[in-house]
């Protein structure tokens, strides 16, 4: 079966090309030519991850899936949420967006926070839904070079590590994006 990801994000593509089934071929948008900026304007994940696959399903007639993520943090009532990766701004710097959550959350105890990922997978015209969540805590300050995003500041329960400290293979079987992904590879392989 051949997919679309709709995402221009080259991290997330990595990460999704390790866990998918090999029965799937993984095009990116730059494989079917689509250099223009999808929409995301909704007010939850679920609707950003379906106007994503919407736009790649009408305009190309492929099926594809997309994906939404945001880091809800309990202290900060569910921010920052569907404004993640803008949380400090259009420019979606992942840096800025870490240093205003960790000054958001100065002096308070309570780090609690979860990632949520919610795909949205078209086929043939019709949309299926996937969501992965995994909990956690902010840590104080940034720590390890690998994935992206706030990975650096966020550490899943049960580990000591943050996702930026974590090899790939070990953050993809607990994470968010990883539990969706596994859903939508179990929902594909039963067709």
């Amino acid at each position: 079966m051949k997919l679309v990801f709709a995402t221009n994000n080259l991290n997330k593509l990595e990460e999704i090309k390790k866990i998918l089934d090999k029965s799937i071929i993984l095009k990116s948008l730059s494989d079917i030519n689509c250099h223009e900026e999808i929409p995301e304007t909704g007010n939850t994940l679920e609707i950003n991850a379906f106007q994503k696959s919407k736009y790649i399903f009408d305009k190309y007639k492929l099926n594809c899936f997309a994906d939404d993520t945001g880091l809800e943090i309990d202290a900060l009532n569910g921010e920052p949420g569907v404004y993640s990766a803008r949380y400090a701004g259009e420019e979606k710097d992942a840096s800025k967006n870490m240093k205003k959550v960790l000054k958001k959350l100065n002096g308070i105890d309570n780090r609690k926070a979860r990632f949520r990922t919610v795909i949205s997978l078209i086929l043939d015209g019709k949309e299926f839904q996937f969501e992965g969540i995994v909990n956690g805590k902010i840590e104080l300050k940034a720590s390890g070079v690998k994935g992206f995003g706030y990975d650096p500041i966020f550490t899943p329960d049960g580990f000591n590590q943050t996702f930026a400290e974590m090899d790939l293979a070990t953050k993809n079987k607990i994470s968010h994006r990883g539990k969706a992904v596994q859903k939508l590879v179990e929902f594909i392989n039963k067709l």
